[in-house]
C-alpha cells in the first residue's frame, strides 16, 4: 500500500460559492470522505484557511531565522484542503482523486508520499 496526497487547488482571491452551492459541495465532499473511511482507504483529511493566514519561516543564514507574514509566494491558485489515503496504487489514488474532484468541483491534485528508506 502507498499514500497519496489528495490536495484540493483553490483559486486565491476568487469569489466564494453562494451558502447553497457550499452546502452541496460539503455533503458531496463529506459523503466521499465516509466512503474513504468505510473502505479503509481514509489516513487523514483537513481543510486549510487561505494563504494570508500563513507564517513563512526560511533560514536566513548564519543560523538566522526569517519569520514572514503571509505565504511563500504570490499564487493565482493555492491548496485550499487536502486527504491523506493509503491504497495500492495510482490507478486506485486517482479514481478517489476524481471522485473528490467531482465532489469539490475544483481541481485535485494526486500525489504519492516518499517512500523513507529504511
Amino acid at each position: 500500500m502507498t499514500q497519496y496526497l489528495l490536495s484540493v487547488i483553490e483559486p486565491t482571491g476568487g469569489d466564494e460559492p453562494g451558502p447553497e452551492v457550499m452546502r452541496e459541495i460539503m455533503t458531496d465532499v463529506q459523503a466521499v470522505d465516509a466512503d474513504m473511511r468505510e473502505r479503509g482507504v481514509w489516513v487523514f483529511a483537513g481543510g486549510l484557511h487561505t494563504p494570508d493566514a500563513a507564517t513563512t519561516l526560511r533560514h536566513g543564514g548564519n543560523g538566522e531565522l526569517v519569520v514572514t507574514d503571509g505565504p511563500f509566494t504570490e499564487t493565482k491558485e493555492h491548496i485550499g484542503g487536502f486527504s491523506i489515503i493509503d491504497v495500492p496504487d495510482l490507478d486506485v489514488a486517482l479514481e478517489w482523486g476524481r471522485r473528490l474532484a467531482a465532489a469539490c468541483r475544483l481541481p485535485v491534485e494526486v500525489r504519492p508520499f516518499r517512500e523513507v528508506p529504511g
